[in-house]
């Protein structure tokens, strides 16, 4: 079984609340977690929209990039791309969603799936994925 994180569930990694205790339970039931490999980027570009002090702002980039260290990642690759596309146009996700739901579909099942962005629940869970939200 693999644990897959989109952005949301990075960031919510190192943010105080209930969303952190949720990816944290979700966490300890695998020791194979996975991103998109563009989920640093998005997660490191949220932080900075989190408060306006450029300390915290730091201090939580740098958390993010040290749980990068131990996640597998999924590369954006042309078939993924494209594979984003077409879930695109045939389900009402944005691109950046679609690059998550692609990249998770490519790993072996089951997988746990955890976003807290809505939006993703229910195309994730008709991939068939143990989805964990908040």
């Amino acid at each position: 079984m693999s644990v897959f994180l989109d952005a949301s569930a990075l960031l919510s990694l190192h943010i105080d609340g209930p969303a952190r205790r949720v990816v944290l339970d979700a966490l300890e039931s695998d020791t194979t977690w996975v991103a998109s490999a563009h989920a640093l980027g998005e997660a490191v570009a949220a932080a900075s929209r989190l408060t306006d002090e450029p300390v915290l702002v730091r201090h939580l980039e740098d958390m993010v990039r040290h749980t990068w260290d131990f996640l597998h990642v999924v590369p954006l690759d042309q078939a993924l791309l494209d594979d984003a596309t077409a879930l695109c146009q045939q389900q009402p996700v944005g691109f950046s969603t679609a690059v998550h739901l692609s990249a998770a579909a490519r790993l072996p099942g089951p997988t746990h799936y955890i976003t807290f962005d809505a939006a993703q629940i229910p195309v994730a869970l008709s991939f068939g994925f143990d989805v964990v939200s908040g």
